[in-house]
């Protein structure tokens, strides 16, 4: 234990050690005993000094011509491009991803920052015809200032990205505060930030606690936006310390994402990708598939497809380069899971009983489990397990369908199987969700699609895409007259 790395915050482009002498374990999900470092709990302290750091980078960062920030930008993706297998290995082992899921995160983060280092240099307002005459009449974006990041462990290097990328882009500089089940991928993170010589105070990481760093971040007065990922009663706590300090803010918080199929579905497509949308990496993506809206007249033949793919979904450790499915995050993950699926004692339609192998007793491993909801109305149905647990309902035609998808109190990402485009159009017209699909799973959007929900799963602004623009920039209206 003695020889486990202890982290330091990233501020102001040097490494700084913990005020307080308080830890965190940060353990691999994987094998309980494997405690990758320790997390300090920082202090209000931490933060603020984060956000001095951010707000002294702030004038010469958004001062800085576009072309010189997307340079800054560029030579981050090739860091980590450089880094890719050992980030991958790093994030395999500490929030328990397969590795090669987590290989497709590096590469999309590569991605993220050369789609934002171009965007950089695109334009950034409009003219505007003046009542005035001979008057020129014109809008500019300008950055926010400093932007708070808050970020979960399930995508640890690609949501900061996301975050991150479009903020510095439009000449923001900002402060990370990551979950401190990914604090590690955090500091790895900073290390690649580093390389790329980004300039000192314009991208931080402080380690801690929601209640104690995110509070402070939350609270500080340079702080002029807020973009959190998370749970809905945090994104709840996050937009009102926002809207009493009259800060932009965005929060994507839960799903409840649903599958319909259709009468006329190809039976076995929808089976493979509804299996993989719920199951791969233990159903821990905010648009994993949790339920699945089945027509009554292919119930049993889809049913019968569905066990077959997801029986085949292989169960394993995350370094082993064939595993799908690996454990859930933590200890607590788990025995939440155990007891909400106790407590509620639905009907199991099959899994839920993990293989006999020793390995699978050191980790937090939890077996694919499909139930039945009672009803649409029932709480394994209304609330998001972020597990692998996905539950079936069944509807008389494409209304009742769409009826039994929409009643839920989110509306992040919905799929339809169909081959008929009438349908298709009717669905895309009447789903509550901000990502629709036809013929495809619910996870995932493109790096350069917007990203976001409906109802509780957002705040109703987007990230990604030139969405990003429209939350990290202000318009400032301009005239000149003669």
């Amino acid at each position: 234990m003695a020889d486990v790395i202890r982290l330091r915050h990233f501020i102001d482009g040097t490494w700084r050690a913990a005020s307080g002498d308080r830890w965190i374990p940060d353990v691999n999900p994987s094998d309980a005993a494997d405690i990758i470092a320790h997390v300090p709990e920082g202090e209000a302290s931490d933060a603020h000094a984060a956000v001095e750091a951010a707000a002294s980078a702030l004038e010469s960062w958004r001062v800085l011509a576009g072309p010189a920030r997307a340079e800054y930008l560029h030579r981050w993706a090739a860091v980590i491009a450089a880094r890719a297998d050992e980030l991958a290995r790093a994030m395999a082992r500490e929030v328990g991803k397969p590795i090669a899921e987590a290989r497709g995160e590096v590469a999309r983060c590569v991605v993220i920052l050369r789609y934002y280092a171009g965007e950089a240099v695109r334009e950034v307002g409009s003219v505007i015809p003046a009542q005035v005459p001979n008057a020129l009449q014109f809008t500019l974006r300008e950055p926010l200032g400093v932007v708070a990041l808050i970020t979960p462990w399930n995508f640890p290097l690609a949501i900061p990205l996301w975050k991150a990328a479009p903020a510095l882009a439009f000449g923001n500089t900002v402060v990370l505060k990551p979950s401190e089940a990914s604090a590690s991928m955090a500091s790895l993170l900073a290390e690649t930030a580093a390389a790329a010589e980004l300039p000192p105070g314009v991208f931080n990481v402080v380690h801690g606690t929601g209640p104690t760093v995110g509070t402070a971040l939350l609270r500080a007065s340079a702080v002029r936006g807020i973009s959190f990922t998370g749970s809905s009663a945090v994104g709840a706590a996050v937009a009102a310390i926002a809207a009493e300090r009259n800060v932009r803010y965005q929060t994507e918080m839960g799903g409840k994402n649903v599958v319909i199929v259709a009468g006329d579905a190809d039976l076995d497509a929808a089976a493979a990708l509804t299996a993989s949308g719920a199951m791969r990496y233990a159903g821990q993506k905010c648009t994993a598939t949790s339920r699945v809206v089945i027509a009554k007249e292919v119930e049993q033949d889809f049913l019968a497809r569905l066990r077959a793919q997801v029986e085949a979904l292989p169960l394993g450790p995350v370094d082993d380069p064939a595993a799908a499915v690996g454990p859930l995050i933590s200890e607590r993950s788990h025995a939440s899971l155990t007891r909400s699926l106790a407590e509620a004692a639905p009907e199991r339609l099959f899994g839920g009983e993990l293989p006999h192998d020793p390995r699978f007793r050191r980790g937090f491993y939890f077996a694919p489990t499909v139930i039945r909801f009672e009803s649409a109305d029932a709480p394994l149905a209304q609330r998001e397990l972020f597990g692998p647990v996905l539950g079936t309902l069944v509807a008389d035609d494409l209304d009742h369908a769409i009826a039994l998808a929409n009643r839920t109190p989110y509306g992040l990402s919905a799929s339809l199987f169909t081959r008929d485009l009438r349908t298709a159009l009717r669905y895309v017209q009447r789903i509550e969700a901000g990502l629709v699909r036809v013929n495809g799973d619910t996870t995932g959007v493109d790096p350069h699609a917007p990203f976001g929900g409906f109802k509780g799963s957002s705040s109703g602004s987007r990230e990604q895409g030139p969405a990003a623009r429209e939350f990290y920039t202000e318009i400032k209206t301009v005239q000149i007259n003669p």
